[in-house]
């Protein structure tokens, strides 16, 4: 197995696979050197003379000749874009190094060796950033910082070399006010004791069916309470909180307490909120439990409960100390439950990362086989979309008619509605499914989206078991519902829209008769 470091133009490959090599006492291969040594020339040189595809091909055949036999391989920022150099990257050590653009910059700026970066050098690296930085998500294993002293960057990585996980799990940095790691793959809940800190007791907030996990980790746990909620969205009420709060109360827990959510997204909402709100804030650990929680609500912060009148319309933004994905918990989900999570999962296909769409059309996603690499690479990528989103956008404060956080709302607004008035009874998955269908009609009307791209939402969903059409309530009592959706500003509607696969918008103000149409295509 090899290590190997990945990342842009400058930000640090060779002097951190130096440094480290020495540390580890192994060899390091820089794979442009290695390029250079081969073709007898620089790369600049074989960029002028035979032009990028030739240096491609060549990077491609040194690299995928050499992978398996050293320990350490540092990188050509471009090399992950070459499909097979990504695929045979499965099963090693990657480790991206994820520098600001500014420090990029700063660190180039004298660097003349580099043909992709000779003229324009801050809008070119922009350009790659923007190119490369979902791939960097997908590949690695550890995404660690990389604006800091070598000497960090390296104690860093040897610390996460040094932990007992397995091999198959990821890691995922969520850089926002708060950052926090997103672990994820079998065997994933290992690491929850490192994650406890000092905390003086743990409760434990989880669904009775999670009864047998919650007394597994109780058992590892100092002074554990172990509090047990109803399933689903019964649990997120007032009433449940205010019992949460007091059983809190009666055991004594302080600031330097923590919470752990373990189950679907209802809980980790809930629990979430009760750390949110007890003594303004202690620590929370969230553990879903259903692919729709691990997609969705265990990562961004987003917690809450629902009143009568709409859902989510009471909570906070309380970042957790970390997320833990342990995809092995699947392995038992009922099948409707896999289907519901996948809504989520192919909502960021269409919002922000292709691939997604590719691989819900494989076997693994349309029969829902949780433990199948395709179906957890499909996973990851959700939530390596989301991280990204909400480390930009934690408070969904994008002003005017930008997009941040609120793209992860697509489908969400007639979602919600559809929810409240059937009173539960459709799962988030079932009505996130029929609203982005809904958003694409609405796309479809305004000249966003075209009928294929329409039809594809429709072909897929349908393809992994989702519905795309809902039949059970009229227009003016959803259309009112709405009304209460977050997003709305006054009396105005805003919906998150496609303008073309991956460029999601927010469109307000728009003709009401132009929505009713939109839903009577998929009320019929």
């Amino acid at each position: 197995m090899t290590i190997v470091l990945i990342g842009l133009p400058g930000s640090g490959k060779s002097t951190v696979g130096a440094e480290l090599a020495v540390r580890l006492g192994v060899d390091l291969l820089d794979s442009d050197q290695l390029v250079e040594k081969t073709a007898g020339r620089s790369i600049a040189e074989m960029f002028a003379g035979d032009g990028e595809a030739y240096f491609r091909q060549l990077e491609t055949q040194v690299i995928l000749e050499n992978l398996d036999n050293v320990d350490l391989l540092a990188l050509g920022g471009g090399a992950v874009m070459t499909p097979a150099i990504a695929a045979a990257l499965a099963g090693h050590q990657v480790i991206w190094l994820d520098a600001p653009w500014a420090a990029l910059v700063e660190r180039l700026a004298a660097d003349s060796s580099r043909p992709l970066l000779a003229t324009d050098l801050a809008a070119t690296l922009e350009q790659l950033a923007a190119q490369r930085r979902s791939t960097y998500h997908r590949l690695a294993d550890l995404q660690i910082p990389a604006d800091q002293t070598v000497t960090a960057v390296v104690d860093r990585i040897i610390a996460w070399l040094g932990e007992s996980k397995p091999l198959s799990t990821r890691v995922i940095e969520v850089r926002s006010d708060r950052p926090y790691a997103v672990t994820i793959g079998p065997g994933g809940l290992a690491q929850l004791a490192a994650m406890l800190g000092d905390a003086s007791r743990v409760a434990i907030i989880h669904p009775p069916v999670m009864a047998a996990i919650a007394g597994d980790l109780a058992a590892i746990l100092p002074e554990p309470k172990l509090l047990p909620v109803p399933v689903g969205e019964p649990a997120k009420t007032v009433t449940v909180l205010a019992g949460l709060w007091t059983e809190l109360a009666r055991s004594g827990f302080t600031r330097n307490d923590l919470i752990i959510g373990l189950g679907g997204g209802s809980t980790t909402d809930l629990a979430g909120f009760t750390a949110a709100s007890w003594l303004r804030g202690i620590a929370y650990i969230s553990v879903p439990t259903t692919v729709l929680a691990m997609a969705d609500a265990a990562v961004g912060g987003k917690t809450g409960i629902n009143l009568e009148q709409g859902k989510n319309l009471v909570g906070a933004f309380w970042e957790p100390r970390g997320v833990i994905c342990d995809t092995a918990l699947l392995a038992s989900l009922p099948r409707p439950e896999v289907v519901s999570g996948l809504a989520e999962v192919v909502k960021c296909g269409f919002i922000a990362d292709p691939a997604i769409l590719d691989l819900a059309a494989a076997p693994a996603l349309r029969h829902g086989h949780c433990q199948d690499p395709v179906f957890i690479d499909a996973l990851t990528r959700a939530i390596v979309v989301k991280a990204s989103v909400v480390a930009t956008d934690l408070r969904e404060q994008s002003p005017g008619g930008a997009i941040g956080r609120e793209a992860l709302n697509y489908g969400h607004t007639l979602a919600h509605a559809i929810e409240s008035l059937t009173d539960y009874h459709w799962s988030h998955g079932q009505a996130v499914s029929v609203g982005m269908v809904f958003a694409a009609e609405v796309a479809r009307a305004i000249g966003w989206l075209t009928k294929d791209e329409v039809d594809l939402h429709r072909q897929l969903l349908t393809g992994v078991g989702l519905p795309t059409r809902f039949d059970q309530a009229t227009w003016p009592a959803l259309r009112q519902v709405m009304s209460l959706d977050k997003k709305a500003r006054g009396h105005r509607l805003r919906l998150v829209l496609l303008n073309g696969l991956g460029q999601p918008r927010i469109a307000s103000g728009l003709d009401e008769v132009l929505l009713e149409r939109a839903f009577e295509r998929i009320s019929c």
